[in-house]
C-alpha cells in the first residue's frame, strides 16, 4: 500500500508519522522549497497531544512548549469573567500545548525525514491536480521554476491546506474562503511572565478581542515570557479580502490605538503590541463544511477537508486527529483502501463539521460576547451578569464537541 501525501504542514508531517507508526509506506510532498521556522503561537489539546506522545515526540514537545495551565476570560476592562484549568492541571492525562508553530512544524518535519527517510520527505513541489484510474493515483506537482513532476500511489492524502488544489478539482465552483470579516494582527514579544506565567488569555468581545498566551519552555525556564499576542478587530466596510499568507507584514499603528484604554492586571497591552519585532496580518476565514471529502483513491486532511476559524484551539488539533483517524482505518482495513477512506470520513466529517459551525458562533468566546453585550462598561455581580448555570452549558457543549473528552495515543502495527 503506497500512500501519498501532497502537504508537509503540520497536518500532513503527523499523518505521514502515524502512518509510518501503522507499518505503510509513506511519501511526503510539500509545497514549501525551503522550510524555516515561520508563524506564530498555536494550541495543541490534549487529546492531539495524546496522538503526538503515542507517535514518540512527548519528549520534543516538552522542550518547546508551555504545558498551558489555564484559560482566562477577562472584559477589555481587566475583570475576569471564567477561568478553567487545562490539560494536566484539568485533570488530563497529556498536557495542553501552547507552541511556536514554526518551531513545531520543524520538529516534526526533521522527525519525518529520519523516521521515514529524507529522500521520502519531498520539497519545492505544489500538488497541481490528480487522476486516477482502477490502478493508481497519480498527482502531478510543479515547482516554483515551472517544471512538473508526476507520482504515482495507491492512495493520495490531499493535506495541502485551505486552498487546496485536490479541493478546488473537486469543488471547482467553491470560490474564496468566507470571511468574518475580522481581521487577526499577531506578534510575539518578549515580556514578563503574567498570572501563572503559563495562562491564555482571553480579552473583549467578538467586534474587538485580545488574546495572548507565553508560547516557548526556554523563556519561561529563564523566568521571562516569549509572549504570543493577537489583536483581532473588524475590518472596515471598504476592506477587500486579501490572500491569507502567514508572512504579510503589518503595520502596528493601524490598529494599536484600538486598545488605548484597555487594562489587564500584570500586562501594559499596548507596550506588548509594540514590543514585537514583527506583526503579522491575516483575515479569519473558513470555508463551508463539504458533504464528501473522498473521491476514489484520494481524501481530504486537516485544513483540506474543514478549515475552520481559529478559535477553541482546534487548528492543529483536529488536523492531528485526523492523522490518528487515517492510520486506523488502514490499520483496521489494510489493503482495502475503499473502506478504509470510507472509516477515515465517516468518523470524521460529521465531527468537523459540527466544530466548524461551532466556532462560527464564536465557541467558549461566546462567554465574552454575552457579558459585554449585558455589561458593556463593566460589571460588579457576575452571576446577575451571566449566571454560572448558562456558563457551565456554554462550557459543556463546546468541549463535548472539540473532543476534550477523548484522550488516545497513536495507531500500533499488528
Amino acid at each position: 500500500m503506497r500512500i501519498l501525501i501532497a502537504g508537509g504542514g503540520i497536518g500532513g508531517l503527523t499523518t505521514a508519522l502515524a502512518l509510518h507508526a501503522a507499518g505503510l509506506d509513506v511519501e511526503v510532498v510539500e509545497a514549501t522549497a525551503q522550510l524555516r521556522p515561520l508563524g506564530v503561537g498555536i494550541n495543541v489539546l490534549p487529546h492531539a497531544v495524546g496522538v503526538l506522545s503515542g507517535l514518540g515526540l512527548a519528549d520534543e514537545m516538552a522542550q518547546l512548549a508551555i504545558p498551558t495551565r489555564e484559560v482566562a476570560f477577562y472584559n477589555r476592562h481587566g475583570q475576569r469573567i471564567w477561568q478553567d484549568g487545562r490539560g494536566l492541571d484539568a485533570g488530563y492525562p497529556f498536557p495542553q500545548y501552547s507552541v511556536h508553530r514554526g518551531e513545531m512544524h520543524l520538529m516534526l518535519y526533521r522527525i519525518a525525514c529520519a523516521r521515514l527517510g529524507a529522500d521520502r520527505v519531498i520539497t519545492g513541489q505544489r500538488l497541481e491536480r490528480f487522476d486516477q484510474d482502477d490502478g493508481a493515483v497519480r498527482a502531478t506537482f510543479s515547482a516554483r521554476d515551472g517544471t512538473r513532476s508526476t507520482r504515482t500511489a495507491d492512495v493520495l492524502l490531499a493535506a495541502d491546506g485551505i486552498h487546496s488544489a485536490a479541493r478546488r478539482q473537486c469543488y471547482p465552483d467553491e470560490g474564496l474562503p468566507r470571511w468574518s470579516r475580522l481581521i487577526l494582527y499577531r506578534g510575539v514579544t518578549r515580556s514578563a511572565q503574567f498570572l501563572s506565567g503559563r495562562t491564555m488569555v482571553q480579552m473583549g468581545s467578538k467586534a474587538q478581542k485580545f488574546v495572548c498566551y507565553p508560547i516557548s519552555r526556554a523563556a519561561y525556564d529563564a523566568g521571562a515570557s516569549l509572549t504570543n499576542w493577537i489583536a483581532c478587530v473588524q475590518a472596515s466596510a471598504d476592506e477587500a479580502l486579501k490572500p491569507e499568507d502567514w508572512n504579510r507584514k503589518a503595520d502596528v499603528e493601524t490598529f494599536v490605538h484600538r486598545y488605548a484604554d484597555w487594562k489587564f492586571p500584570d500586562l501594559d497591552i499596548v507596550a506588548l503590541i509594540r514590543g514585537a519585532e514583527e506583526v503579522f496580518e491575516f483575515p479569519m476565514v473558513d470555508r463551508d463544511p463539504l458533504p464528501r471529502w473522498t473521491f476514489g483513491r484520494m481524501t481530504l486532511v486537516g485544513d483540506a477537508a474543514h478549515p475552520m476559524y481559529p478559535i477553541g484551539s482546534n487548528g492543529a488539533t483536529q488536523a492531528i486527529m485526523d492523522a490518528r483517524a487515517v492510520a486506523d482505518a488502514f490499520l483496521q482495513h489494510g489493503a482495502d483502501w475503499r473502506a478504509a477512506l470510507a472509516r477515515y470520513e465517516d468518523q470524521r466529517r460529521n465531527a468537523t463539521t459540527a466544530l466548524t459551525l461551532a466556532n462560527r458562533r464564536e465557541g467558549l468566546d461566546r462567554i465574552l460576547d454575552l457579558v459585554d453585550e449585558r455589561a458593556p462598561d463593566g460589571f460588579t455581580d457576575l452571576e446577575a451578569v451571566l449566571p454560572a448555570r448558562e456558563l457551565e452549558a456554554i462550557v459543556s457543549e463546546y468541549k463535548t464537541l472539540a473532543g476534550h473528552h477523548v484522550t488516545i495515543g497513536a495507531p500500533k502495527a499488528s
